[in-house]
């Protein structure tokens, strides 16, 4: 009994903890960037207007407004589905349907997912069709958000019944190194979907056209060359369809890699710019980046196995947490919810690796085009995307992938 209490403490505690930091966060990242909405920092004064400037500090500040609500709502469905006995009730009305126990964790971790996703949509909703469209970047239309979502359903579906019924099987039948056995799989699953997403899934949502030949596809195809870099073709997307926000990325896995540009990033940027951001996102590939955030993926999901292996064996795990029947499928669900409570305050490990990655991207498209034509191409992603260029600093330590803008281009200037 003492230790139900004490897990129960310990989780509350945690939640509060972790509610605070966010909210803390978000708050600073509100007075920071109101605090500079006024002055356009010196070293983009004559890049950025003061009204960019401050169209940025409004949608930023706007979305960390927003996002309180979702975090408030989260927080108290999250106590409702533990500690308030919802998944305690589901359980008990899944199980009354007299279905295998594998069968019923499947039952049940769906009908957990469908209700959660149903109690998010509006959030989703207000995003794309409130903040988006008030600040000139959603071009999602009802109908393709529908669209989107039924196909997300389906392919979730179809993907994630065979793998959630191995996981469980594994679970319920491979013995005490269950987790080693599904972290193999999931491991393999992973690989699997990188080398599949480019050509089965991603065109599923949008359409894929190859670049069209002219200068713009032969000096991709030169800097590939010397870069050695071998793609399954160079692509352009119709992000457009959905937002005006302009991105590039790397996809696929092997001899099934591929180069993707956002319709509307190329008419954002110059051939010159264009380059250089494709001489970054090949400094990922040449550093070796890809590979060691799989490395870090899949360590920690082994690590996480072996927890939720240790767990799922203690009576307490359960009823400190709102659950009287113990089982395979309860101990995966239940571990999944309360796991970011207890491991937000390692965030910012995980950003401090991705911007190391950043910066030696940079430096790499550095020595393979001029430094100021990344610059001009990031100054007018800036620009076109409504990012701040004056984030506080512990609020991007937490959430921020990237490096802060100034900091970003003054490593960059110094290169040049």
């Amino acid at each position: 009994m003492n230790e139900l209490h004490n897990f129960t403490l310990l989780f509350l505690a945690m939640l509060l903890v972790s509610t605070a930091m966010r909210l803390y966060l978000s708050q600073r990242q509100i007075n920071f960037v109101t605090k500079h909405r006024a002055k356009v920092p010196e070293s983009f004064a004559d890049k950025i207007t003061l009204d960019d400037h401050q169209k940025a500090a409004d949608y930023t500040t706007t979305k960390v407004r927003f996002g309180r609500l979702p975090l408030f709502y989260e927080i108290i469905l999250l106590l409702l589905w533990t500690l308030g006995g919802g998944l305690h009730w589901l359980d008990n009305n899944i199980i009354a349907l007299g279905l295998n126990p594998i069968l019923t964790g499947i039952a049940v971790i769906l009908t957990f997912t469908f209700i959660s996703s149903l109690l998010d949509l509006p959030f989703s909703l207000y995003s794309t069709f409130v903040i988006e469209e008030k600040f000139g970047f959603n071009r999602t239309t009802i109908k393709t958000f529908i669209s989107d979502m039924f196909k997300g359903s389906l392919l979730g579906l179809a993907i994630g019944v065979p793998l959630l019924y191995v996981i469980l099987w594994l679970m319920e039948k491979a013995g005490a190194q269950w987790w080693i056995y599904t972290w193999l799989v999931i491991s393999g699953f992973s690989l699997f979907m990188m080398w599949v997403y480019p050509t089965w899934i991603a065109p599923i949502f949008n359409k894929f056209e190859p670049l069209e030949e002219g200068e713009t596809l032969d000096r991709i195809t030169n800097l590939l060359e010397r870069c050695g870099f071998n793609s399954n073709g160079i692509f352009v997307i119709d992000g457009s369809k959905r937002s005006s926000h302009g991105n590039a990325y790397f996809s696929g896995f092997g001899r099934n890699k591929r180069i993707v540009f956002f319709d509307t990033l190329l008419k954002m940027l110059s051939d010159n710019e264009l380059e250089a951001v494709l001489a970054h996102e090949l400094g990922h590939f040449k550093k070796k980046h890809i590979l060691k955030g799989m490395a870090i993926s899949f360590s920690t999901t082994l690590l996480a196995l072996a927890l939720l292996a240790w767990l799922m064996q203690t009576e307490w795990f359960y009823s400190a947490l709102g659950v009287n029947n113990a089982s395979t499928y309860m101990a995966l669900l239940l571990f999944t919810l309360v796991m970011p409570v207890f491991t937000f305050a390692f965030q910012p490990l995980f950003s401090i690796f991705s911007r190391k990655n950043e910066f030696e991207a940079d430096a790499f498209a550095a020595e393979q085009t001029d430094a100021k034509y990344l610059i001009h191409a990031l100054v007018g992603l800036y620009r076109e995307n409504a990012s701040t260029l004056t984030p506080d600093p512990m609020y991007s330590a937490f959430y921020d992938s990237h490096p802060p803008a100034t900091v970003r281009i003054a490593h960059l200037n110094a290169h040049a």
